[in-house]
């Protein structure tokens, strides 16, 4: 831009009928141009974030539910013999299943879809494997964070309160 007054008189003692009225650097240029697409990437990236927040809150809300249902039966498993360590995996493999079967259909959903991101997608393919394992990856770490409070819960589960519930 320090050139831009240099560039202009250069200009006009070339060509007398050229008249220069906007003059910016290439980086600029590109900015413009890429602002819509830039927008609808952070646009996709905020809308991807509270969609992986109600993912997570939903999955818990699941769970917990789930496990407030089965007290009475975790109750009389931990009277019986089991081990908190055991009420814990179960209650996380009832989640891990949820969370396998969410990201079949994500990634299918996703495959399926690469026609309209496509147009968003810079350097990257729109069905880059490691692109789709590191999402799929990222989501299950939420999902199972998401799955451990109310698993946790269910195996501190008091065994003579449980069975007094009901």
């Amino acid at each position: 831009m320090r050139l831009a007054g240099a560039i202009r008189a250069q200009v006009a003692e070339l060509e007398k009928d050229q008249v220069i009225t906007d003059i910016g650097t290439l980086e600029a240029g590109l900015s413009d141009l890429l602002a819509p697409q830039r927008f609808a990437v952070v646009l996709l990236g905020l809308f991807a974030g509270i969609a992986l927040t109600l993912a997570s809150v939903g999955i818990y809300g699941l769970l917990q539910y789930s496990t407030a249902q089965q007290t009475h039966d975790i109750g009389i498993r931990m009277a019986l013999g089991a081990r908190r360590t055991d009420v814990l995996t179960a209650v996380l493999g009832q989640g891990f299943k949820l969370i396998l079967i969410g990201v079949a259909i994500g990634i299918a959903t996703a495959v399926a879809l690469t026609r309209v991101l496509s147009s968003l997608l810079h350097d990257v393919t729109p069905t880059d494997p490691v692109t789709l394992i590191l999402v799929s990856g990222v989501l299950v770490v939420v999902a199972l964070l998401a799955s451990y409070l109310p698993a946790r819960r269910a195996a501190r589960i008091d065994p003579m309160v449980a069975l007094r519930y009901e």
